[in-house]
């Protein structure tokens, strides 16, 4: 077992897991601080005991919990006796979109609103796995490569947690995220350069520095985070699955872990076994489309592209997951799609339009491709949908602000002006 330099030995391990796969060529590792296979260099994933894991969780003792993600406790790599870091993430609104329904003919459309989480978006949850299981090992400083989303997060769960801080963003990040991330006081980095750039350098820096980054040698702790987006969609639609879930992609590590958090609820009896699986769709900006370039060619092979969109929190150009991505979409039945950059802004109007939610780009893209995959006829109508929105608007408000809003009318301040302009009538 290796531990982070200057820390302190692991003070607990969990009896559920066994330790690490990769995911290409199936070699086992201890569990550690580590998240690439040095005989292949493929992704490292937590091994689980599902023998172990089936002793402990049911629905009842699930549903016992608290109302929270950590209500899943039982199927996450954190052991039993440490101390998790939280903020009352997880168990978001799972909302039944009836308008929205309404205008793309879906008569069975669910949001997952994760936006409602402590920090504004579905980060909440990876971060609490990662920041609990670093805390744990004995690591004391913490950190992550972002492009917003993410250091709101870490920043917030490491004052929370009392740990030494740094993140590292693109010197061009949002001034909303700058602000939501800075306010916590962590050791805030600017890089001149794209996230992949960004990340590049924070890989680097684990040569030279005993730090947990979440998503890079802490990732196979972290992205465990994503199952419970589904695990709480199963137990909200009252222990069933949908017929297809629209994901947005950015890395593609919740996409991958979505897929597994389907097959656990299926095989520790959670959820009855369905005739189909659900069908998992991805989402993509075309201004940074590698996964849908690689859909479209038929092929798993990702080529890494440069991004310019508007939707920043998912504009990585070089997806680490981004193959099996494709992988996933083929064997489930679902598809890879991407909408352009005025789809996203109208598809971020449509939602607060029609259900009273603002999201930020990430969330037009994953309804942009579910409006436009609707409008294609793809669905029937009956059909379980559930679109994942994972980030609120105000992290990025400046990406409608150009909009024209046809709904501001100018008045002057008297009971004349308002029936003339407002109610088209004259003031008798």
């Amino acid at each position: 077992m290796q531990t982070p330099i200057g820390a302190a030995a692991p003070v607990t391990r969990s009896r559920r897991v066994l330790g690490l796969r990769c995911r290409a060529c199936g070699q086992e590792y201890e569990t550690q601080a580590t998240h690439v296979c040095t005989a292949c260099f493929g992704p490292l994933d937590v091994a689980y005991d599902y023998a172990e894991i089936r002793r402990r969780a049911s629905r009842a003792s699930i549903e016992a919990g608290p109302t929270s993600m950590w209500r899943y406790r039982d199927l996450l790599p954190l052991p039993d006796e440490a101390p998790i870091v939280s903020l009352g993430e997880g168990m978001t609104p799972l909302i039944k979109a009836d308008r929205l329904g309404a205008e793309l003919g879906l008569r069975n459309l669910y949001l997952k609103n994760d936006s409602m989480n402590p920090t504004n978006s579905f980060k909440d949850r990876v971060v609490s796995v990662a920041i609990s299981w670093a805390r744990a090992q004995g690591f004391q400083t913490f950190g992550c490569a972002s492009t917003g989303n993410l250091a709101n997060s870490v920043a917030a769960y490491s004052a929370r947690a009392g740990m030494d801080c740094y993140v590292f963003v693109p010197d061009d990040l949002e001034a909303a995220k700058v602000t939501a991330t800075s306010v916590f006081q962590p050791h805030l980095v600017a890089v001149r350069g794209n996230y992949d750039q960004v990340n590049r350098l924070c890989s680097q820096l684990l040569e030279d520095v005993p730090w947990g980054f979440c998503n890079i040698n802490l990732r196979p702790f972290y992205a465990e985070g994503s199952k419970t987006l589904t695990y709480e969609t199963a137990e909200q639609l009252g222990w069933r699955l949908p017929d297809e879930i629209v994901i947005p992609i950015a890395s593609g590590c919740q996409f991958v872990r979505h897929r597994r958090a389907v097959g656990e609820l299926i095989d520790l009896g959670l959820v009855a076994e369905p005739a189909d699986q659900p069908r998992l769709t991805g989402a993509q900006a075309l201004g940074c489309a590698p996964v849908y370039n690689a859909w479209r060619a038929g092929s798993r092979r990702v080529q890494p592209v440069r991004p310019d969109t508007i939707a920043r929190s998912i504009a990585i150009g070089n997806p680490s997951d981004g193959g099996d991505v494709v992988r996933i979409a083929a064997e489930t039945g679902g598809v890879v799609e991407a909408v352009s950059e005025p789809e996203i802004v109208d598809a971020i109007r449509l939602l607060a339009r029609t259900e009273g939610i603002f999201t930020e780009p990430a969330g037009g893209v994953t309804i942009g491709v579910l409006a436009k995959l609707a409008r294609s006829g793809r669905w029937s109508g009956e059909e379980v949908v559930v679109a994942y929105v994972t980030g609120h608007g105000l992290k990025a408000a400046e990406a409608v602000a150009d909009a024209k809003f046809d709904h501001v009318i100018e008045i002057d301040p008297s009971l004349r002006s308002f029936h003339e302009r407002v109610l088209g009538t004259a003031k008798e």
